[in-house]
């Protein structure tokens, strides 16, 4: 799949700008702040109905207007296809598909697949298990649209037996346990499943990315694999739960441990550990939805060349020659000396949100 066409109008810092898109690499240079990675999160924002980089969607809106345009022309399954956003400040966005409006801004996911590598994603591996959950559950959504269902019915659930616990409210908490445990366990199962298909990709592409000097695993972490032991944990920790007000197992809670070489990644690796462990992730994921939906998926690359090495970079760029790939840099010469790339490439430059092609 491919993206053809991209139309923004007054989001970010665009006033209005059609960008048609090569088939294989693209790539956005200019000096910082010029609005690069804007393009890269129209696109985020098209496949998944959210930015990668904020929770307030009034903050895409351009400065000092009401609304906001996304029309993205894609071609999936030798089909060409359409989704149209509109933003307007105070109300709900409209989404439509190839014409048609959607009821949920849920039901975006899955209709453009695409990967992201940008500088910030280092601190996947770092920081606290929010960021890995996400980073899984990206995955997974993208590829099985019930897995987003089944994910925010839960937390809905959790909300109101949450309510019940700040409200000391014992006599329905058996009520919410059930259905809480009930999709604990139908999330269980599709994140153990995408735990094991990423560590069949990590144990090939790890070892190629190190020279055989370091071997990966990836270790889901929960304590609870059925409703019955979710139930029981639950009840177990009730009079917890009521002391704080809040839940505290569950699926909201879940993470995944890198290890390297059978040592825990987050203790003891190296800043060049992490780059290479989350490029390791990132290329798993791109074989995981190419295997998934029969097509390779879209790749983003936002300003890669500043965060990682020459030879990583290199890595990245040896997998990716046959994708579809949004690259942004500031120096167009870092990009243009890797071979693989320069067959086929189309550049944009852009100044204070204009592109030139």
């Amino acid at each position: 799949m491919y993206i053809k066409e991209v139309y923004l109008k007054n989001f970010r810092n665009y006033r209005e700008q059609t960008i048609e898109l090569n088939e294989n690499a693209n790539v956005f240079y200019g000096l910082n702040a010029q609005g690069k990675t804007n393009i890269l999160e129209a696109l985020y924002f098209s496949a998944l109905g959210r930015s990668f980089r904020t929770f307030k969607e009034n903050e895409l809106i351009k400065f000092n207007h009401d609304y906001s345009n996304i029309i993205i022309t894609y071609i999936k399954n030798d089909r060409e296809n359409k989704i149209e956003i509109n933003l307007n400040k105070g109300n709900k966005k409209i989404i439509k598909i190839n014409g048609v409006k959607i009821n949920k801004s849920s039901e975006i996911v899955g209709n453009i697949n695409l990967v992201i590598f940008s500088p910030d994603d280092i601190t996947i591996l770092k920081q606290g298990p929010a960021l890995r959950r996400k980073f899984l559950d990206v995955l997974i959504s993208q590829l099985k649209p019930k897995y987003l269902f089944e994910l925010l019915e839960y937390n809905k659930i959790l909300d109101n037996r949450n309510a019940c616990l700040k409200a000391r409210n014992i006599d329905t908490l058996d009520i919410w346990n059930e259905q809480l445990a009930s999709k604990m366990e139908i999330i269980y199962k599709y994140r153990k499943e995408y735990i094991d298909k990423l560590q069949n990709k990590l144990i090939t592409i790890h070892p190629e990315l190190t020279n055989n000097q370091e071997e990966i695993k990836i270790i889901y972490k929960t304590n609870f694999t059925n409703k019955e032991e979710f139930i029981e944990l639950l009840k177990r920790n009730e009079q917890n739960d009521l002391f704080k007000g809040f839940t505290n197992e569950g699926a909201h809670r879940e993470d995944f441990e890198i290890l390297i070489n059978d040592k825990s990644l987050s203790m003891y690796g190296s800043q060049g550990q992490h780059r290479t462990a989350i490029l390791s992730l990132k290329i798993a994921e791109l074989n995981i939805i190419k295997e998934e939906i029969g097509e390779n998926p879209i790749l983003l690359l936002d300003d890669v060349t500043s965060e990682l090495d020459e030879q990583r970079v290199m890595s990245i760029f040896d997998v990716v020659k046959d994708y579809q790939v949004l690259i942004t840099c500031t120096d167009l010469a870092q990009i243009l000396k890797y071979d693989c790339l320069t067959k086929n490439i189309k550049m944009f430059n852009i100044n204070s949100g204009h592109i030139e092609s």
